[in-house]
């Protein structure tokens, strides 16, 4: 009992250390950007879009996901029977990580792409939903905050009856908790939006 707890224990050590890697705040200090002093002052991969350059931003966002898969999936293989507890507690301590990341005073990014990399590793059919949610929101929007906001809805209501049945009901409540998550991280953003000064995304305006 003891070993296994200690095992648990330093595979969700791993799996944070691997969120708190702050790739937007890395990537765009190698470009001799501080990305937390301007556009939104986010490490995110939307910020360092806006802010940096457009295939930097992408970079972001796919070193950001695949955190967050490698969390879910990679680090409980050294607990091969340690079944699916291990990877939903690995994959939200990776993307803990990345919210509150211990590298930059504990101050990281809203958890988006970390968590997608997760659930896709997780619950790739409740991804596929959030996604298809996340691009009608956005296109019909052009506001990131208000896209990833209803894909995190989304996503949180879909995987109820996706999962509910064979896993049981700890797996969509922590994988609804973690959308919650994500969506209390954008409450600044939902605070603009009140005050109509939520800036919508301009591809032109962008390097």
């Amino acid at each position: 009992m003891i070993t296994t707890t200690l095992h648990w224990a330093l595979c969700g050590i791993c799996a944070y250390l691997l969120g708190a890697v702050p790739f937007g705040f890395l990537i765009a200090k190698a470009k001799g950007v501080d990305i937390r002093t301007v556009g939104s002052g986010n490490i995110g991969a939307t910020n360092v879009f806006r802010s940096v350059s457009k295939p930097l931003g992408i970079l972001t966002f796919a070193l950001d996901m695949l955190k967050g898969f490698c969390g879910a999936k990679a680090i409980p293989l050294v607990l091969p029977d340690a079944g699916m507890g291990l990877a939903v507690f690995c994959g939200a301590m990776t993307v803990a990580g990345h919210n509150w990341t211990c590298f930059l005073g504990f101050k990281g990014g809203k958890g988006i792409a970390t968590s997608a990399g997760m659930l896709l590793g997780l619950s790739p059919l409740g991804v596929a939903i959030a996604l298809g949610a996340w691009v009608a929101a956005f296109v019909t929007t052009r506001y990131v905050s208000v896209a990833s906001i209803i894909a995190a809805v989304a996503l949180g209501v879909a995987v109820w009856p996706l999962h509910m049945r064979a896993q049981g009901a700890w797996f969509p409540a922590v994988l609804t908790l973690l959308a919650l998550v994500a969506i209390w991280k954008h409450r600044t953003n939902i605070a603009r939006l009140r005050a109509g000064t939520e800036s919508r995304f301009n591809f032109r305006k962008t390097k």
